[in-house]
């Protein structure tokens, strides 16, 4: 072979081994690196921009695509010990020219955390108050979306600053009384009982405890390799103390059942879709807020369980799609008689 070609295989090879190698190393000794770089990727692949907004000395963070235009901007309030970048699988299915915020909530990610703060879910509700209005969002009626924690926040929003909004949407939403037990309602009263509640399911600090939490959050299961449950305990454990604190604060009982206590003030269109199988909140909570509110949508999906924006995430957009076409048609037609 000749001599000159010969070197060009060899630089060629060597090119294509450093980043290969660099992907191996971080998937074998820094997992949680790789998980980043994901999230960063896949932001900047569906278009979604980083930005900050502050009230006082308060800093939010938050991502967006799109801008305000004739169809109602949506807000995205994510789940305990989550982030912003949960709503991407979502986002990958929703038009390009919807206007989208996704928002990480008090005391996460790159939101401000502080001790002074009130983490009640009342007080999660006046911080969003709060960022909606630094970012101008309710120059017009926004559709409000909130999954878990973030829904019974999303329900205490509506019921107290019901001119921000035009619609609602509520995903296995949290603070609701519920006539059956769920498993993991059932495993904390087992911990309380037996005084342990440092080792609460939704705060795992193992690659095996966090293999337990999958399991618990969802219908579907994922086979993770032990390397990327690695990865993500080690984004985890940083945080797992203010987990703690925040986790004690909402099932205390000035917030436990707080989206019960607020879902008679809420007047605006709402959906709400949950997993039949969702082991953690228990889908009689679907029933209880349809007898509850008025102009109530509700959608059980199938073989899902608590962790609908990741197990059916095209589904989930679907069905917002479907429930904002709906008000947008009922809107036109009250306009026309």
């Amino acid at each position: 072979m000749d001599l000159d070609v010969l070197n060009m295989f060899v630089i060629a090879g060597g090119t294509l081994a450093i980043p290969i190698l660099a992907f191996v190393a971080s998937f074998l000794l820094w997992p949680s690196a790789l998980i980043r770089i994901y999230y960063w990727y896949w932001r900047r692949a569906l278009g979604m921009q980083v930005r900050y907004a502050h009230y006082d000395d308060y800093q939010f963070c938050y991502s967006y695509r799109g801008r305000p235009g004739y169809r109602p901007s949506i807000l995205m309030l994510h789940g305990f010990s989550a982030h912003k970048d949960m709503w991407l699988s979502i986002v990958k299915f929703l038009p390009n020219n919807l206007h989208l915020v996704c928002v990480d909530m008090p005391g996460h990610e790159g939101t401000t955390r502080s001790d002074l703060d009130d983490y009640s879910i009342s007080g999660q509700a006046k911080r969003i108050h709060q960022f909606v209005e630094c970012i101008k969002l309710n120059r017009r009626p926004f559709h409000l979306v909130g999954t878990s924690m973030g829904g019974n926040v999303a329900g205490v929003y509506a019921a107290q600053y019901p001119e921000d909004i035009c619609s609602l949407t509520l995903i296995c939403p949290a603070g609701l009384p519920s006539t059956t037990d769920s498993k993991f309602i059932k495993q904390l009263r087992e911990l309380q009982e037996s005084k342990c509640m440092e080792r609460i399911p939704l705060i795992p600090s193992t690659p095996e405890e966090m293999a337990d939490m999958l399991k618990l959050c969802s219908y579907v299961r994922f086979k993770v390799p032990q390397q990327i449950l690695q990865g993500l305990v080690d984004v985890r454990i940083p945080h797992n103390e203010f987990y703690r604190k925040l986790f004690l604060e909402i099932v205390d009982e000035k917030s436990r059942h707080s989206l019960h206590e607020n879902m008679s003030k809420i007047k605006a269109p709402t959906q709400v879709i949950w997993g039949k199988q969702d082991q953690v909140l228990d889908v009689s909570g679907a029933s209880v807020l349809a007898s509850a509110i008025p102009d109530c949508h509700v959608y059980i999906l199938e073989n899902c369980g608590h962790s609908v924006v990741v197990e059916r995430p095209r589904k989930t957009a679907n069905l917002i799609l479907e429930f904002l076409a709906l008000l947008h048609s009922v809107d036109n037609k009250k306009k026309q008689a």
